[in-house]
């Protein structure tokens, strides 16, 4: 199993255009795929550049209810650069999208937890803080 060449975490929604705008415009990622009516199945893929890591998210032409998991089921993005994750931070309150106070408090350290349209939890991690973990 350590000939892995790609990991990818798919999730049903319910908000597809929601989740699309929050990932692509809100925190930046890229949009490396998508699909569209697949066995009446939409889906958008995000990844990193150069990094063969992706989110998917689908939708069914019946719907996908998904309800939110717990506030400690979290994506976590590691971004060393401090002044970027206040941008991004910014960039989705605009949105809408406003810091929620973290379930582990180790999160709010360094870290910046937003819930995404689905109430799934991101946090943007900033990567000085990591030194001692």
């Amino acid at each position: 199993m350590k000939n892995f060449v790609q990991f990818r975490i798919a999730r049903p929604t319910d908000k597809f255009e929601e989740i699309i705008e929050f990932y692509e415009d809100g925190l930046g990622l890229k949009r490396i795929g998508g699909f569209q009516n697949h066995e009446r199945y939409d889906g958008v893929m995000f990844g990193l550049p150069n990094v063969e890591y992706h989110l998917e998210f689908t939708r069914h032409i019946d719907g996908s209810p998904c309800p939110a998991p717990t506030k400690d089921n979290l994506l976590v993005f590691y971004i060393p650069d401090k002044n970027e994750i206040i941008e991004i931070k910014n960039k989705l309150n605009s949105m809408g999208y406003g810091e929620v106070e973290p379930e582990n408090p180790y999160w709010k350290d360094s870290g910046v937890t937003i819930e995404d349209p689905d109430r799934w939890r991101i946090v943007l991690m900033n990567t000085q803080g990591l030194q001692n973990s």
